[in-house]
Order: C-alpha cells, then structure tokens, then sequence
C-alpha cells in the first residue's frame, strides 16, 4: 500500500515540475510585443449620429379635383330635354285597394285556396296582421303593383315605379309562400 501512495506521490511531483517548467518562459514576448504596438496606434474616432428632421404630417386636399397633368372633360347635360322612354305610367284615377296601403316587404303569402271554375287565389297576410284574398289583377304594394300570375307558392306582380327622369317604368316583383307561417293552402 505504501508503493501506491509512493507512486502517486512521484507522479504529482513530475507533473507539477513539467508545468513548473512551461511556464517560466519568454515565449508570450511576441503577444505582449502586439498588444503594446496596439495599444500605441491612436485611436479610431466614431462620428455622432446625424439629427433627423421630425416627419410632419401632410394633408392632401385636393383629392375632389381634377389631376393637373390631364386635359379638363367637358361636361354635357344630357338629362336636360328628354322626353321619357316608355309610356308607361300608374293609373291615378282608379280607387286603391287595401294592400296598397302596404309596403310589399310587409306582406307576405300564406298560402292558396281554389275558387269555383278552377281560379286560384292567393292568400296574403298584412302588416297589420290581417289576411286577405287576391287573383290576378288586383293590386298590392306602394308602388302600383299590380298582380300578373299566382302559383301554389309564388305571387307575381309588376311594380310601376319612378325612373329618375320624370318617366316611369315596369319592375318584376315576386311574392313567395312563407313557409313558416303554419297556414295551409
């Protein structure tokens, strides 16, 4: 046991010779040689920052008018003078009936019943919570409209309504079965 602890003894004395040994010598003149010469050697010189202006917020104003590098359009009245294009217009002179009292987005169908010769009349429910029987050629709606065909589910109607030039013009409208009503036909 004691030449164990002999042997071990030895080789930490050698080991610690060894490193007793590399270290004694000159060989980082060369290092410490660069970093003085570093050292010596003036110094790099780092410019500040240039100020930036703040940016200011531009507002274009001009955006409704003509682009500058575009001819100018001359502008025509064609509206002025025109006579309508169609002839058609609502009769005035009729009496109204009661569904015309009504907007046409207020009425909706529930369903259908079938007179005597086989004519189909429809039924429809107002605003108001009445229900009402109407064929063709009766009129519902605000804007003259006056019924062109009945089906089991559908209203067809033509609206007459303004055109934007003084004239007047005929509009398809349909009216569909509601079918979550619960009134059958």
């Amino acid at each position: 046991m004691a030449k164990k602890h002999a042997g071990k003894a030895w080789l930490g004395v050698c080991l610690a010779s060894l490193l007793t040994a590399c270290s004694q010598g000159n060989g980082f003149s060369d290092l410490d040689k660069f970093m003085a010469d570093t050292r010596a050697k003036p110094r790099g010189h780092v410019e500040p920052l240039p100020e930036f202006k703040a940016y200011e917020a531009f507002s274009y104003t001009a955006a409704d008018r003509r682009a500058p590098f575009e001819p100018p359009v001359d502008v025509q009245l064609t509206m002025v003078d025109e006579k309508p294009i169609t002839d058609v217009e609502p009769d005035l002179d009729r009496p109204r009936e009661v569904l015309e009292n009504f907007d046409l987005k207020s009425l909706s169908m529930v369903g259908t019943l079938e007179g005597a010769g086989g004519s189909l009349f429809a039924l429809v429910r107002d605003g108001a919570s009445g229900i009402h029987r109407v064929r063709v050629g009766n009129y519902m709606g605000q804007n003259y409209g006056r019924i062109v065909g009945v089906s089991e589910t559908r209203i067809e109607l033509i609206e007459i309504v303004p055109n934007g030039r003084g004239g007047w013009v005929e509009r398809p409208r349909s009216l569909s079965l509601d079918e979550g009503s619960g009134a059958a036909g």
